[in-house]
């Protein structure tokens, strides 16, 4: 069978950098960091006590307050961002067929802050019994974005959540390409959301030494492939896209932002929290992706890197790209958007994939930030254009995006420019 061609036809962003997708694209390509000291809670107790928040957002805009009762902020901001891509999209119209458009929104962790305040209310509590909030579990599981989303605009079709750690929601938009291209849908809303900067978030990832700990430089403490890194910057926030099948698109005038070319997944099967040091994983990702998407190394622009700024993820990858892509990799772009936004855990993936696809639109490459002079890690080879400090205008045929979890999993998204 002749697969179908699917492209993004809407955007929507909440992210550390800004509540919709100009303003975070924006101070995405200006190199601006989201990073600062967390106001969610008082971190004062733990060893970081800095994260890039979702800033400015009043969820009371969104909702009225017996709806709140319902959401986790996870959730909040997954449905702010889809309400963005669909009004985006014009998705929400009589010319489409809502039997044939699904939701699938990805979370890592999902409602990690209601499961700490009904958890923290029991231990309180326990001489009185059990006693939980009837919307405790719908609240907090992964996939109750979804199915919000689903549920707000009367979406029929396929309607799940993927979890798979920091690659759910480049997980996510494999599985609505793919979907897309067998037919089984028309349009996918997709992409990922995450809210777990709170004390079981901060605290679990500080006890296995992953976060930085640079409480004196937040927003400079996210440093992909510089020697000094010493963990990633959690991150929180939704990026939701609109895939849709070409000529349903075309169909109903829709605009295109660019074209979904392939996808590749692949399992390290090395170590529950770690890399393979040689990029095994990743490397197969990657090879799995251009296979799929019928294009060689040399068609690639720019790579969109997992980049968490850890000491031995970095590593890993940049071996992995050399690996895969020879003597073009020199030829490439290579940026850690992670060094400004920190890192969105499950949602990671589809804010990448929403800056790749800014990057083939607009010819223009994000930067890496925080890479100072004399901060060169022997082991990283710099003759890689990393991207440091100031974004780039090329021609950007095409962009892959990478997302790497725990447990090993892996995932690769490809971004091309539409043509006719």
């Amino acid at each position: 069978m002749e697969l179908k061609r699917v492209v993004v036809t809407g955007l929507g962003a909440v992210t550390p950098i800004g509540n919709d997708v100009e303003t975070t694209w924006n101070a995405a390509i200006n190199g601006v960091s989201g990073a600062g000291p967390i106001t969610h809670f008082d971190a004062s107790l733990f060893k970081t006590q800095f994260a890039c928040e979702v800033k400015n957002f009043n969820a009371e805009e969104h909702f009225d307050r017996r709806r709140l009762r319902q959401l986790d902020l996870y959730a909040q901001y997954a449905l702010v961002a889809a309400a963005q891509a669909v009004k985006d999209a014009d998705l929400d119209s009589e010319a489409v067929n809502k039997d044939r458009v699904g939701v699938i929104v990805a979370a890592g962790i999902g409602g990690l802050h209601t499961f700490e305040e009904e958890a923290g209310y029991y231990a309180k509590n326990e001489e009185k019994g059990p006693k939980y909030n009837p919307f405790f579990i719908p609240k907090m599981i992964a996939d109750i974005a979804s199915g919000h989303i689903s549920m707000d605009y009367g979406f029929h079709g396929p309607n799940y959540g993927v979890v798979s750690a920091c690659a759910s929601s480049n997980n996510a938009i494999i599985d609505a390409f793919n979907l897309i291209r067998l037919g089984k849908a028309d349009a996918m809303v997709t992409g990922g959301a995450e809210a777990a900067i709170f004390p079981a978030g901060v605290g679990g990832f500080n006890s296995m030494h992953a976060l930085s700990t640079r409480n004196d430089s937040p927003e400079t403490a996210s440093r992909p492939f510089s020697k000094s890194r010493d963990g990633f910057v959690m991150g929180e926030g939704s990026v939701v896209l609109i895939l849709e099948e070409l000529e349903h698109a075309l169909a109903r005038g829709a605009k295109i932002y660019a074209e979904v070319a392939g996808g590749g997944m692949s399992a390290d099967a090395h170590h529950l929290t770690a890399t393979h040091p040689e990029g095994l994983g990743a490397i197969l990702s990657m090879q799995n992706a251009l296979d799929d998407a019928e294009m060689t190394a040399a068609d690639i622009d720019y790579i969109n890197v997992h980049g968490t700024s850890t000491p031995v993820g970095d590593i890993s990858e940049v071996k992995a790209i050399v690996k895969v892509f020879g003597e073009n990799a020199y030829k490439l772009n290579i940026s850690s958007t992670k060094s400004m936004t920190g890192h969105l855990l499950g949602a990671t993936g589809a804010l990448e994939a929403m800056f790749s696809v800014k990057a083939v639109q607009e010819d223009i490459v994000p930067p890496t930030i925080n890479h100072e002079e004399g901060d060169d890690d022997p082991e990283i080879d710099y003759n890689l254009n990393f991207t440091f400090g100031k974004a780039q205008h090329r021609t950007v045929r095409a962009a892959l995006s990478n997302s790497f979890g725990f447990g090993g999993h892996n995932a690769t998204v490809i971004v091309k420019k539409y043509e006719k």
